[in-house]
């Protein structure tokens, strides 16, 4: 591998669409290889944009808007980093000879729940939850009956849990239908997914490219309202669980192909496992490698991308605690306990120029046993304070 450096007419460059505290950890990663990056997401002044060497902002489902910036940018590599982008631009941008990770089909089945879910279970034969898709309330209604209740109500097209909930009986669905319009992006049709008993969900991180396919320990998590508030690794999982987690993994990233790092979600019910859904990209509970493996899922992602070897070295078990806002501000300041900074431990602030209530602000690290650094991460976000 031959590297160059940024803002040379040879430069090797990435662009990123979508530029949260996702993508301001792979900017970082590849400004540490001397990759150009260049960021790009609907306001200014994100978290990647912070690091870039050029940044910009533009309503990325406006696929002329997003052709333009390509065009006069002309990256080696495209790297989607959210959902809500316009995937014909993506298409367009590889019939013009861009290289869009992992590839353009890949974004789309899996930006979209309807796509990713059909392709897992009825083209891969792959097990998952029973699913019904809906347009209206009438259809969520008797798709709802038929799932039985509890049962889990999503937009097709969403992230970080938005739009997501669970109707525990039918007096619950219209409060389902109306928060599924709080989507980040379309909203216009719903899953409706049978509720799986499951003892534990996990993320397990799988990053490919030509030189073949690694896992990352499985990753446990907590959710609220479908938005990730802790996670650790590794998740304790037979070893038979894990295998099956790791052959389904394995056949659906296969199935998409490209290079890059994919965050294949599961429901696990003793050595059941069920697939869930899966982000061709870094995933939010995967902040925890930061501080328990030699290569983040950021430096994996990239190691990708530019065909490099994937291994890695896991250091030892750690904990994420993600800190939401309380407060809404414009230039917020984020107060962290000096404790945050010990030997094991550490907060990264993303540094998002405005906070809402419940936006993710920062995450705390720790490198501990799974359940002292769990204990610890969730400590020090309750001693953080924004205004």
């Amino acid at each position: 591998m031959q590297f160059t450096a940024p803002l040379q007419s040879n430069a090797i460059k990435i662009m990123l669409l979508g530029s949260g505290e996702l993508g301001k950890e792979v900017a970082i990663e590849a400004q540490r290889l001397g990759l150009e990056v260049v960021a790009v997401d609907k306001y200014e002044n994100a978290p990647a944009h912070l690091v870039a060497n050029r940044s910009y902002a533009v309503n990325m489902q406006d696929k002329e808007a997003v052709l333009a910036i390509i065009e006069k940018e002309k990256p080696t590599y495209i790297l989607p980093e959210v959902e809500a982008i316009s995937i014909d631009a993506l298409f367009e941008a590889e019939k013009r000879g861009f290289h869009v990770i992992p590839n353009a089909e890949a974004v789309n089945k899996t930006m979209n729940r309807k796509n990713i879910r059909v392709f897992a279970a009825e083209t891969l034969g792959l097990k998952t939850s029973n699913y019904r898709f809906v347009k209206t309330l009438e259809e969520l209604q008797v798709a709802a009956d038929a799932m039985g209740f509890p049962c889990v109500i999503k937009p097709v097209m969403s992230s970080s849990g938005h739009g997501q909930s669970i109707a525990k009986t039918p007096n619950d669905i219209e409060r389902s239908w109306e928060i599924a319009k709080e989507a980040r992006g379309d909203a216009s049709e719903l899953i409706v997914e049978e509720f799986v008993p499951f003892d534990y969900e996990i993320t397990l991180l799988t990053a490919r490219n030509e030189t073949g396919t690694v896992f990352c320990e499985p990753i446990g998590h907590v959710q609220k309202d479908g938005d990730y508030i802790l996670s650790w690794q590794p998740m304790a999982m037979s070893s038979e669980a894990l295998l099956k987690a790791q052959n389904i993994a394995k056949a659906v990233t296969d199935g998409l192909g490209g290079r890059g790092i994919f965050g294949v979600e599961f429901f696990v019910k003793g050595e059941e496992v069920y697939f869930s859904e899966l982000s061709p990209r870094p995933h939010d509970t995967g902040m925890v490698t930061l501080i328990t493996q030699s290569q983040s899922e950021f430096a994996l992602h990239i190691r990708a991308v530019l065909g490099l070897p994937l291994e890695y070295t896991f250091h030892g078990a750690g904990a994420s605690a993600a800190y939401k806002a309380s407060n809404e501000s414009h230039g917020p300041v984020i107060e962290v306990p000096n404790s945050a900074f010990s030997a094991n431990s550490f907060v990264r602030v993303f540094g998002k120029p405005e906070s809402h209530i419940g936006r993710r602000m920062a995450v705390a690290l720790v490198l501990d046993e799974v359940e002292k650094a769990k204990a610890q991460a969730l400590a020090i976000v309750g001693e953080m304070k924004d205004r």
